[in-house]
C-alpha cells in the first residue's frame, strides 16, 4: 500500500537530513500539523499493524504534503520514489506499476492503464463509468486537460518574454542593424500570437489565466488576439 512506500521514504529522507523522529515531529508542528507527533511518526515509519493486519497509522493526503515540506522533498516523491523502487502500489484491484508510470498518471501526462495485461500490455479502461456513465478514457481526458495547458502556458509565456527582451536589445541598435530589429519584432509577434492562442484555449475551457505583464496584455489586446480580453489580468492586480 502507498503508506508503506511513504513510510520507507520518510525514514530515508529523515536520515538524509540527520533528524530524529522528535525533530521531524517538531518540524511538522511548525507547519501546523500538530497531530504528526513522535508517536504518530513512529507508527507511520514502523508500519505497526493491528490484529486484523491493517496499519495502525496510514498517511493522509494532508500529511503527505506536510511531510514533504518538513523533509525538504517534493511530496509526490514520497509516494512515488523515482529511481528508488522497481514498483509502487496503485489500487487494490490492480498490480503495482513502476513509479514513473504512476507519476505520469498523477500529473495527468498519461491516462492510467490498469486493465490487463493482455499480450503483456496494459490498456486504458474502455468501459463506461459505473456501467452507465461516459467512457472512462474520455472522462479522464477531459479532467486531465488543464494539466497539459498550464505547463504549456508557462513555456509560451517564457518564450514571449525572451522575444520581448530581444526586441528591446534590437531597439537600441536599430540605426545600425535594421534587419536584426525587424527580425526580432517579427519573432516577438509570432511568439505573442502563439501565447494568445493558448490563452484562448484556456478561456474556452473555463480555466483561470495566470497573470501576465501589463505590456504583453496591451500588445495582445491592441492586436485583437484575445477572444476574451477581460479573462486575463496584469500582474499585481485583482
Amino acid at each position: 500500500m502507498a503508506s508503506d512506500t511513504i513510510a520507507g521514504q520518510v525514514r530515508k529522507h529523515r536520515a538524509r537530513l540527520g533528524l530524529n523522529r522528535q525533530q521531524l515531529a517538531d518540524e511538522c508542528a511548525r507547519l501546523g500539523a500538530v497531530d504528526l507527533t513522535y508517536a504518530a511518526i513512529t507508527n507511520i515509519e514502523t508500519g505497526r499493524r493491528n490484529k486484523e493486519g491493517k496499519r495502525r497509522r496510514e498517511v493522509t493526503v494532508d500529511e503527505l504534503l506536510v511531510l514533504g515540506l518538513a523533509l525538504a522533498v517534493p511530496p509526490l516523491l514520497l509516494m512515488l520514489p523515482l529511481g528508488d523502487e522497481q514498483t509502487v502500489p496503485t489500487v487494490p484491484a490492480a498490480d503495482p506499476r513502476d513509479p514513473y508510470t504512476v507519476w505520469k498518471w498523477c500529473t495527468g501526462e498519461e491516462a492510467p492503464t490498469l486493465a490487463g495485461p493482455l499480450d503483456g500490455r496494459h490498456y486504458v479502461d474502455p468501459r463506461p463509468i459505473a456501467g452507465v456513465g461516459p467512457k472512462w478514457s474520455a472522462a479522464w481526458g477531459t479532467a486531465a486537460y488543464p494539466a497539459s495547458l498550464y505547463p504549456e502556458f508557462e513555456r509560451r509565456r517564457e518564450a514571449v518574454h525572451r522575444a520581448y527582451l530581444r526586441t528591446e536589445t534590437a531597439q537600441a541598435t536599430r540605426r545600425t542593424d535594421k534587419e536584426g530589429h525587424t527580425a526580432a519584432e517579427t519573432d516577438y509577434l509570432h511568439r505573442l500570437e502563439e501565447l494568445a492562442r493558448h490563452i484562448n484555449d484556456m478561456s474556452r475551457a473555463g480555466l483561470t489565466i495566470p497573470d501576465l505583464r501589463p505590456d504583453l496584455i496591451q500588445d495582445m489586446q491592441g492586436l485583437d488576439m484575445l477572444d476574451d480580453p477581460g479573462a486575463i489580468h496584469p500582474r499585481g492586480t485583482e
